[in-house]
């Protein structure tokens, strides 16, 4: 597992991963003549979103999907997907084609089949997924105390409905499964307390505990973790 620091400056650590990104997805179209990308939501991708944006990239030959999405409307201010085309498919990377996790489905549980179906259309192993950490230790919507993380952890479907016991909203996620189907996997945080519940997560204990730890140990080739105070 590589670790990458860079103190005291989150935009130095937005625009190097965004970089590293972008270099990855354009080497994965020149190989195969497509690249897929999956994002998390929250307020610690903006400034990657804002870099990435504005790279040159064969962006109309690039599939970006997300890691979970909150179950509301598509333009809800909750919403990952508006997020997204907000701050990242706009400018360059505007021509980029974009897979979201919601649906017209009353419920995630009922609109499963039909995520599923249109994850099974982006090219996979995924070539990045960068995803986030919260302070419960929570990555994409496998949530500590959820009824569905143990099935989030081993299910072989690629998206699964959740309901986190402490946050708002059911929810759509990828499954672990998913997640570590990826070429390269980023986990991207910042901040102190994110720092401390990393290096928890290090620790031995079990997974239920921080979902995170279910990444951490999962064995991926190229996993990474970003981090700035």
């Amino acid at each position: 597992m590589n670790l990458k620091v860079l103190d005291h400056d989150r935009d130095a650590l937005a625009r190097a991963l965004a970089e590293s990104v972008a270099a990855d997805l354009a080497a994965a179209v020149a190989a195969r003549g497509a690249a897929s990308l999956v994002v998390s939501g929250g307020s610690t991708p903006r400034p990657l979103f804002a870099v990435l944006s504005g790279l040159a990239l064969p962006w109309e030959k690039v599939t970006i999907t997300l890691a979970d999405e909150r179950w509301v409307p598509v333009d809800d201010d909750a919403s990952n997907e508006a997020l997204v085309r907000r701050r990242l498919l706009t400018g360059a990377a505007a021509g980029a084609r974009f897979v979201g996790l919601k649906n017209e489905a009353a419920t995630p549980e009922a609109g499963r089949d039909a995520c599923e179906a249109a994850l099974a259309a982006v090219p996979r192993p995924f070539d990045v997924v960068v995803l986030g950490m919260g302070g419960d230790g929570h990555t994409a919507s496998l949530f500590p105390g959820a009824a569905q993380l143990a099935e989030g952890l081993a299910t072989e479907a690629l998206c699964l409905p959740m309901r986190p016991p402490a946050a708002p909203h059911p929810r759509m996620s990828l499954s672990l499964r998913a997640l570590l189907d990826s070429r390269r996997l980023v986990v991207h945080v910042t901040g102190d307390d994110k720092w401390q519940v990393y290096r928890a997560a290090l620790a031995d204990g079990p997974v239920e505990d921080l979902p995170i730890r279910a990444v951490l140990r999962g064995g991926h080739p190229d996993l990474g973790v970003w981090w700035a105070p």
